[in-house]
């Protein structure tokens, strides 16, 4: 019996597992995959140092671990007597490349850095082009074998004078990348442009999110900014890549079904028996030509009709714009419409606003909108849950993640307050504050926007009676809130036999949910126990 362990993984730690490839019984060759770890850096693939059968899993999706962390028990003793299952391409840890030492101030080549065993590894893409301004760090080609996918920093801000590589190309340790005019000597030149660091910007979400840049395992990871030509990255191991590849499948229209949104073997297999069977494939990226036969989209020359400006898509609308035209024309939507009286609370809210200023923080609305969706969820499980891949079976979760759409100036993102039943009104207050500065600030990390189970959009800041929010799948259903408005409600009879009617604070609902789960004698049950809780907060207490 030998215990298996994580190898030396450079300055990996705490790394997540998102995938365990074997389970105990399994036959495994040498070098076959056991699991598959993701951090901010790097994807990369623990392969099994011998042949032999998983008697136990240390591990489970989800856990952190490191160089030295146990991953599971192999009888090496067995390995004659199962089959063992076909080998699969197998990448090892990523080698650490490191960075040259920057050379401000005059022009330099920069090479490809130690990057292990690496050798005569293709360039899958280059990220910047003559004349950009590149800042320390920034990405500036990615590279692809069997074993790992890397992207290659610079070591120094400065101006791009001349490319030295192409896409398709090989390179190894020392191999040309690129001639760098340094930083200070572009500073002494009267006209020349100043270096930009690259801007971070935040992931999509779950559904609607590409994932976050795997770059050079020795530096800071520093996002660059997507330009116009650069496609949707598909979030895939450097062997399903590679699985792909020989089967000529575009990974950017393949819908992965793995962690992450992360493509799977069986994805890829799927996608290929889609195409055989002339079934439409699930498309990850929007272009092309339209579904359902519908006639081509008209092609105008608009300048010819008056002035014209063309402003490029912001990162996240080209980030989550497909994957919001899937979700609108693959779930069948409906939209429950309601009002709920937060006249009270809205009082209770005013009275409680001096205290939390005193602690640095805003007690908003939106607080008590999360705690009285729990409580419904609560009672309406079927709106906190998804359909399984298979569409046959509901997955009813049994934890509360609400999703919390945030504007900022590039879009909107959909960080996720986890665990929202076990915090109460101030400990979501606060940390709404905290996530929505993230938001804005471009600071949110892909896990941020992962794992909610129903959403919130709040239009109420800014206007509106009603709209109908787009689900944001795999979830079932998201609530949009308009802007709370005084409405006269009648309250009964004066003693001379009037009519009466007090003037209420009201708050417009729009429950959009996916037909297929959730019917609409529900949606009015769930969106009428809604209002109840709303307007009396003490229910959720219950």
């Amino acid at each position: 019996m030998n215990q298996v362990l994580v190898p030396d993984i450079g300055d990996f730690k705490e790394v997540e597992v998102i995938e365990v490839l074997v389970k105990p019984g399994d036959a495994v060759t040498k070098e076959q995959s056991l699991i598959t770890l993701e951090s901010d850096k790097a994807t990369m693939e623990i392969p099994s140092p011998a042949a032999g059968v998983v008697t136990e899993l240390k591990i489970k999706t989800g856990d952190k671990v490191s160089k030295g962390s146990p991953i599971l028990v192999l009888d090496d003793k067995k390995q004659e007597e199962k089959k063992p299952q076909p080998q699969k391409p197998q990448p090892q840890p990523e080698a650490k490349p490191q960075p040259q030492p920057a050379a401000p101030g005059r022009a330099q080549t920069v090479t490809v850095p130690d990057i292990g065993d690496f050798k005569e590894v293709e360039v899958i893409e280059v990220l910047v082009k003559p004349g950009d301004a590149v800042a320390k760090e920034q990405s500036l080609i990615t590279l692809e074998s069997d074993k790992a996918t890397m992207e290659i920093p610079s070591p120094g801000a400065g101006v791009v004078k001349e490319l030295k590589v192409k896409v398709g190309d090989k390179v190894a340790k020392d191999s040309p990348i690129l001639v760098l005019e340094g930083k200070e000597e572009r500073r002494s030149e009267a006209r020349a442009p100043e270096a930009k660091p690259a801007e971070r910007g935040p992931a999509a979400p779950r559904a609607a999110a590409a994932p976050a840049p795997i770059t050079n395992p020795s530096a800071r990871p520093v996002p660059r900014e997507p330009r116009e030509e650069t496609p949707v990255k598909a979030h895939a191991s450097p062997s399903v890549r590679k699985f792909a590849r020989e089967l000529g499948v575009p990974l950017g229209q393949v819908a992965g079904s793995g962690p992450k949104g992360r493509v799977l073997h069986a994805d890829v297999q799927g996608f290929v028996k889609g195409v055989l069977s002339k079934a439409p494939a699930p498309a990850a990226k929007g272009g092309g030509s339209l579904p359902f036969n519908l006639p081509a989209w008209p092609e105008v020359d608009f300048a010819k009709f008056g002035p014209v400006e063309s402003v490029p898509l912001s990162r996240i609308q080209k980030l989550s714009g497909p994957y919001l035209h899937r979700n609108w024309i693959s779930i069948p939507h409906i939209t429950q419409f309601d009002e709920a009286d937060i006249t009270d609370l809205e009082a209770f809210r005013k009275g409680q606003t001096a205290e939390t200023e005193k602690k640095g923080f805003k007690l908003t609305m939106l607080a008590f909108m999360i705690k009285a969706c729990v409580t419904a969820l609560r009672e309406y499980p079927q709106f906190n849950a998804s359909l399984d891949r298979s569409g046959e079976n509901v997955i009813i979760k049994k934890y509360y993640h609400i999703g919390v759409a945030v504007d900022t100036p590039e879009g909107l993102v959909v960080p996720v307050v986890r665990d929202a039943d076990r915090k109460g009104v101030f400990d979501l207050a606060k940390e709404l504050g905290e996530i929505s500065k993230l938001a804005r600030d471009k600071k949110l990390k892909a896990g941020d926007l992962q794992g909610g189970t129903f959403s919130i959009s709040s239009l109420g800041g800014i206007g509106g009676t009603a709209f109908t929010p787009i689900i944001n799948a795999p979830e079932v259903a998201i609530l949009g809130v308009s802007r709370s408005y005084l409405k006269p409600i009648y309250s009964g009879k004066s003693e001379k036999g009037e009519d009466l009617f007090k003037a209420r604070l009201v708050l417009p609902l729009s429950l959009s949910y996916d037909h297929r789960v959730i019917d609409g004698a529900t949606a009015a049950r769930f969106t009428t126990y809604l209002v109840s809780v709303l307007s009396d907060i003490r229910k959720s207490l219950l």
